[in-house]
């Protein structure tokens, strides 16, 4: 910027301004409606005005104000007396202010003006619009008076009948004006119906626009102008100059307005992304609490159905339901991942979700829905065990209790008969023989009364639905059981007082009653044992029964021998009774076995083999069918396995692999992830095969060593692994963008990070990490802490001075609060990198979008509400018109609004 600090510079203005006031009067009072004007235009923001220019600056007071508004300075404290002393004094306060500015007055005394002196007075005013008002203006190298020109020439150059060349005719005819108005506002004027000869009416139209719509008030009478032969030349280029600032400041605006709309609308996007964030986490977070006391309930069914629904029901859960949520949860850690380093390219704060919505918090809800989840399958499967074994043993119980039941019924009031007391000898021992064979046969059922108490228990402990008709029948049968053996030994007990009195006997009834009650009970253990349900779950379970069997048909022709013996026995007593002629008086005495129960015993023996062979036949069948499933999945899961490793090994080896650009690197991974997407059929097959296990109640396979389980979690660890690969490429890709950084920088950082990985593992180890240090100029000899791969405040300090920092305290201060802001003491790689981005970045500041406010709203410490709406689009205007605070400052109005705090508060330097 350029002073008049050259004294004939003054001087010859002082000259000229003395010849033009000798030469033509008229120009006195053109200067003095315009250099009222333009003071009145400044000190109404002072809230005051002048009336008479000589007289109302006589006492220097709104002098000094004048001079105050239009620097923006504060001058010495004025004197407030009346006398002709105090002010001179102003006066010369204010002439003193203007000499301080560069500007030498000549002839021009503090006396003149308190005396009211109007040829001084109006030099001084010319004097100070020269200085504030013109002397800056600068266009192409030129400045005040011919920079000012110089911008009427280029503004009015497109307008063919206006032709400026100086500031007194050139305006006359008012063209001049209306063609600078329209330049810059075209709305405001139709300049198509304006004519060169009608110079009243342009002039009019020029003064009432600017007045009404660009606050320059009327300094220049349009009568004055056309009426003068040659017009004041300071009058019209003050008010010339008024125009120049006018719209000059509006380009200023123009740029801050911009500025603003750029900080707002990243602020905007920031803040639907977190609005976005916290959505998406309240609803997985909803979701997985709701889900867990499902997968926590161990309420047992009492059916195999409802327990096989259960299980039903958690495959459609983990098919259907959780699926989509595991790409919700990978989705939200992406998105956060790009807020974060949206907030960080853009120096804003770091994003910190709502209470119990962080990452780790929903890593930890995710970590106990996948708990429950595995501790739900694996009861539902012992349950199904569970509930297959009662119904087996169920089934075992009614089976035992209804034959021990068929065997008593009658027995008692066979025990409690007196039969004995009006029988003769012969009777008596054949009573005491029966009664023998009783209690062999009683015997002999001793163990299926054990084995119907022991399936209780166990029923019982096993919790069986139906416990308490359970017990109850089994107590019924001991309790029976009981009696019959008092009764038996109470029977016994009569038998043999009265067994002397009795000797006949008939001894082929005898052995006929010791053969066929063994043989008897045989019989109806082989059929019991025909008729007994098995569960099984191996081939070789099965072959076991089928062998047992197999010797049990190999026992029958023996038994046949023993059964045609025992018949043989009948026939015997039917030939001796048929040859003596024995008087029979009813069936044998020492049994109620006879041939026909026999023969029918048998008979039924000889169906079930058959039916037998039949079911374990079916049995076996069934059991090569589930091998087959076994191998079937074994197959598949056998190569899946490794396939899904292999996969993650090398998305591990392509994430530290450099090989082309960053696009280059994301095309490649996508490609990549779309060839694991397809392979997703061959795990909805697996699926199939293994919900096909299950069906078949298959527990184990020793074909294979993965689960479906496994390959469920492979697969949503490689889905989740290769989509985070992407995000990371995309951050780097966003970072080298807003940073600045070359492909070549990047390739140099990570081509020094694979020198020392040198496992290829994606990390450094610690010694690894010790020598990458040692390499960037490290001393840590006898440093054991160099082994965390991460640096610590000293071990960056070092770093930076070894790479050029001059670091004081205060400095390193500074930058640890930056890199380490969470004061761990230890820097990341990742906060190395982006505070050297961040240090050589031009990135917008709170200071800069302060000054831009400032401008929108002229200078002011405050900001109105209608300057918001006139200048910034609707949509950022309200976004600043709800979040600024309220104005308190002692300069405020009504409705002033604070966009200090605002800016501020965009840069996380105070709250919103």
């Amino acid at each position: 910027m350029e002073h008049y600090d050259g004294e004939n510079d003054y001087m010859h203005q002082e000259d000229d301004w003395d010849r033009d006031l000798l030469l033509d009067p008229a120009w006195e009072k053109q200067q003095r409606k315009t250099f009222t004007a333009w003071c009145n235009s400044h000190l109404r923001k002072a809230g005051t005005q002048i009336e008479n220019i000589e007289e109302d600056f006589r006492d220097g007071l709104k002098l000094m104000l004048l001079l105050e508004v239009i620097s923006g300075e504060r001058l010495a404290k004025p004197e407030r007396g009346k006398m002709r002393v105090h002010k001179i004094s102003n006066v010369n306060k204010a002439l003193n202010f203007i000499a301080s500015k560069g500007v030498k007055l000549v002839s021009i005394g503090a006396e003149e003006i308190v005396d009211g002196n109007a040829k001084m007075t109006l030099g001084m005013i010319w004097t100070i619009i020269l200085r504030f008002a013109i002397q800056d203006i600068s266009v192409e190298e030129t400045s005040a008076k011919e920079g000012l020109l110089l911008w009427c020439q280029r503004k009015t150059a497109p307008y063919k009948n206006v032709n400026i060349q100086n500031f007194h005719i050139s305006w006359k005819d008012g063209l001049g004006f209306c063609a600078l108005i329209h330049r810059h506002r075209p709305e405001l004027i139709d300049y198509g119906k304006l004519r060169k000869d009608d110079p009243m009416t342009n002039l009019n139209t020029a003064f009432d626009v600017a007045e009404k719509y660009l606050d320059i008030p009327k300094m220049l009478d349009a009568e004055d102008i056309i009426s003068t032969l040659r017009p004041d030349e300071k009058a019209v280029m003050t008010y010339v100059s008024c125009y120049y600032h006018a719209f000059s400041g509006k380009q200023k605006a123009e740029t801050a307005a911009n500025r603003i709309c750029k900080v707002l609308a990243v602020n905007q996007e920031n803040e639907q992304l977190m609005e976005d964030y916290e959505k998406l986490a309240s609803d997985l977070l909803e979701w997985i609490r709701c889900t867990i006391p499902w997968l926590e309930n161990r309420l047992p069914e009492n059916t195999m159905q409802a327990m096989q629904q259960k299980l039903e029901d958690f495959r459609d859960y983990r098919r259907l339901h959780k699926p989509p949520k595991v790409q919700e949860k990978c989705q939200l850690e992406i998105n956060f991942n790009t807020l974060q380093t949206k907030l960080r390219l853009s120096n804003r704060p770091a994003f910190m979700p709502s209470e119990g919505k962080m990452v780790s918090d929903i890593n930890n809800a995710w970590g106990s829905l996948e708990g429950a989840e595995k501790g739900y399958e694996e009861w539902l499967l012992n349950e199904i065990r569970r509930l297959e074994r009662l119904d087996h043993l169920a089934e075992k119980f009614r089976q035992k209790a209804a034959i021990h039941e068929a065997w008593t019924e009658g027995k008692e009031d066979l025990l409690q008969k007196l039969d004995y007391e009006t029988a003769s000898l012969s009777e008596i021992k054949a009573l005491l023989k029966k009664h023998e064979a009783f209690e062999s046969d009683l015997a002999a059922h001793q163990d299926r009364v054990e084995q119907i108490a022991a399936i209780a228990q166990e029923l019982n402990e096993l919790d069986y639905y139906d416990s308490p008709s359970v017990n109850a029948r089994c107590q019924r049968i001991c309790d029976q059981w009981d009696a019959l053996g008092a009764m038996t030994v109470k029977r016994t007990e009569a038998l043999q007082r009265t067994e002397k009195l009795l000797e006949t006997i008939d001894q082929l009834y005898l052995e006929f009653a010791k053969r066929a009650a063994p043989f008897n009970n045989w019989m109806e253990g082989a059929m019991e044992d025909l008729q007994d349900t098995f569960i099984v779950h191996t081939i070789e379970e099965i072959q076991g029964l089928s062998t047992a069997h197999e010797q049990f048909k190999a026992t029958l022709p023996e038994a046949d021998k023993e059964r045609q013996a025992i018949l043989g026995i009948h026939n015997e007593i039917a030939k001796i009774v048929q040859t003596y002629h024995v008087n029979m008086a009813g069936t044998n005495p020492y049994t109620t076995i006879n041939p026909q129960e026999i023969n029918a015993k048998w008979d039924k023996v000889r169906q079930l083999v058959p039916q037998r062979d039949q079911a374990l036949i079916e049995e076996h069948a069934r059991q090569q069918n589930n091998e087959r499933l076994r191998r079937q999945f074994a197959t598949q899961a056998n190569i899946i396995g490794p396939w899904i490793q292999t996969k993650m090994e090398e998305i591990g080896r392509i994430s530290i692999e450099m090989h082309g650009t960053l696009e280059d690197q994301l095309t490649h991974l996508r490609q990549y992830e779309k060839s694991i997407v397809n392979y997703k059929p061959k795990i909805d097959q697996l699926e199939g095969d293994h919900q096909l296990i299950q069906e078949a109640l298959i527990f184990d396979n020793k074909h294979t060593n993965y689960t479906m389980e496994h390959i469920r979690v492979g697969w949503e660890q490689l889905l989740t692994t290769i989509a985070r690969t992407i995000n990371e490429i995309e951050n780097q890709i966003l970072t080298r963008d807003a940073k600045g950084i070359s492909q070549e920088q990047l390739n140099e950082f990570r081509a020094s990070f694979n020198h020392f990985d040198r496992d290829h593992s994606g990390t450094l180890g610690a010694e690894e990490f010790k020598a990458c240090l040692i390499s960037l100029g490290f001393d840590i000899a006898n440093d054991a802490q160099k082994r965390t791969g991460i640096m610590d405040a000293e071990d960056f300090k070092t770093c930076l001075i070894s790479m050029g920092y001059n670091l004081g305290e205060n400095e390193f201060s500074r930058i640890m609060s930056v890199v380490d802001p969470n004061r761990m003491g230890i820097v990341t790689f990742q906060a190395f990198i982006d505070f050297m981005s961040r240090e050589t970045a031009d990135t917008d500041t709170a200071d800069q979008v302060m000054a831009s406010f400032k401008v929108l709203a002229g200078d002011k410490n405050y900001i109105l509400a209608d300057e918001l709406r006139r200048e910034l689009p609707p949509d950022q205007a309200e976004y600043c018109i709800v979040r600024m605070a309220p104005y308190t400052g002692p300069d405020g109005v009504p409705g002033a609004l604070d966009y200090m705090s605002f800016s501020t508060a965009l840069y996380g330097e105070s709250d919103l």
